[in-house]
Formats: C-alpha cells, sequence, structure tokens
C-alpha cells in the first residue's frame, strides 16, 4: 500500500501506544497519517514519540475518565490542524466465570470498552462531521463465539457493536463513516490468556482456518487504515473480522 494513503488524515487512536493500538498508530504514520494516540501508560506514549516524532501527539489518559475524550480532540485539532478519523481500541477487562462477574468487574469492561467508545464517538462527531471522516471501532470474536469466562468483555464488545450500526445509519447524512473490526492478533494480552488457559487458547487457534493468531502490524492495522482510507469510502455499518477465518458474517 501507498506511504501516501493517508496522506493528510488526522486520527485519533485509543489505547493507541502498545498492543494493537501502537501498531495501528505505527502504520497510520507510515502510511502518511498524524495521530493523537491516547494511552493509560506514559512510558509507552514517551517511546511511541521518540519513535515517531512531531507526527504524533500523546495524551497520556484513562479513556474512562470522560475529560479524556475531549483531551483527545482537543490535542488532535491544536497540533495537526484538524480530525479527520477516530480508531476506537483501548478496552480492559477480567476473565472470570459468569457467575463470579462482580460489579467492578462490568464497570471496568463497559467503562473503558463501551462507554469510552460512545464518549470519543461524540467528542469527535463536531469535527469528523466536518471533513466527512471515518471512525473504526473495535469487536471481537470472542463476543460473537460467546467464548466462556468472557462475560463482561463479551457484552461491552457487542453493545459496541450495536452502536456502531446505529450511527453509521444516523451520521451517514453528515458523511461520517461508522465500521468495526474484529480481530484474532497475538498480543501480550493473548499470550497471558494462552499461559492461563492454554487448552482454550489450542481450541481457539485450531479453529481458526488460516493457522495463526494474527500479527497487530502486519494483520490488523493495515485493515483499520484502509477502513480509515477514501479507498473505503463506501463502507458503513460494517463488521470486518480480521481473525483468519474463524467467523463468518453475513
Amino acid at each position: 500500500m501507498s506511504a501516501s494513503q493517508l496522506a493528510g488524515h488526522v486520527v485519533i487512536v485509543t489505547g493507541g501506544a502498545s498492543g494493537i493500538g501502537g501498531a495501528t498508530t505505527r502504520v497510520l504514520v507510515a502510511r502518511g497519517a498524524k495521530v493523537a494516540a491516547v494511552d493509560i501508560s506514559e512510558e509507552a506514549g514517551q517511546e511511541l514519540t521518540s519513535d515517531l516524532g512531531e507526527n504524533v501527539a500523546f495524551l497520556n489518559g484513562d479513556v474512562s475518565d470522560p475529560d479524556v475524550a475531549a483531551q483527545a480532540v482537543a490535542l488532535a485539532v491544536e497540533r495537526f490542524g484538524k480530525l479527520t478519523g477516530l480508531v476506537n481500541n483501548a478496552h480492559a477487562s477480567r476473565q472470570k466465570p459468569f457467575l463470579e462477574l462482580e460489579a467492578a468487574d462490568w464497570e471496568l469492561s463497559f467503562g473503558t470498552g463501551f462507554w469510552a467508545t460512545v464518549q470519543f464517538m461524540k467528542a469527535a462527531h463536531p469535527e469528523l462531521a466536518k471533513v466527512g471522516g471515518s471512525i473504526v471501532n473495535f469487536g471481537s470474536g470472542a463476543a460473537i463465539s460467546g467464548q466462556e469466562t468472557q462475560a463482561a468483555y463479551a457484552a461491552a464488545k457487542e453493545a459496541i457493536r450495536g452502536v456502531s450500526r446505529v450511527a453509521a445509519n444516523e451520521w451517514a447524512p453528515s458523511g461520517i463513516r461508522v465500521n468495526v473490526v474484529s480481530p484474532l492478533a497475538y498480543t501480550s494480552g493473548v499470550e497471558a490468556w494462552s499461559k492461563a488457559a492454554p487448552e482454550q487458547y489450542e481450541q481457539v487457534l485450531k479453529s481458526t482456518p488460516l493457522g495463526r493468531f494474527g500479527d497487530p502490524q502486519t494483520d490488523v492495522a493495515p485493515i483499520v487504515a484502509f477502513l480509515l482510507s477514501d479507498d473505503s469510502q463506501y463502507m458503513t455499518g460494517q463488521t470486518v473480522m480480521a481473525d483468519g477465518g474463524t467467523h463468518k458474517l453475513y
């Protein structure tokens, strides 16, 4: 793909300093975009800005804080003059059997996942409406298949998919597109899960037609870049499964 695919684009990426978010930030910059990366890890953010320089503006913040979304939009516009895209990647959750989940577990997943996504979408809307921007939210195959111990995470992810479809319809007249990427990628979280639940991990791996977990930078981030670019200008309200063929949605 051309290094100028996203030239002139300015994108907010939540959880944008490490994992899938960090990989996404690096790929977007490599393809010409400027990125406002929001992350709770200041250390990861400093490493990111050291590597990418003036192409990245870093905001050290907790996405569950309602003020952080407005701060991220203000930072993007102040540093880069506009906002053309939003990637809602950040999400924290705890894996427990359904009956063991406590209120704090549900609050963590919905606070960092669903509500953060909603807050960032609302904060970004006025700027995105000026340019006909693109939003990429994140779903999960664990939610689609109902993976055990993932109830709080799955519920938040499916809520994100639902609100994304509604926003795709409501915001289309403003030229704003809203799509969802559902990845299966080998991250530090997946590595920890593979050690904690090796049988479950192997079962998922064996059920993946392409026979492997995806790489965040080469398998997932390029799909996000495509959905942010003008190449996908006729796509909205879709869930794109970047999962090696594990799920087929119709």
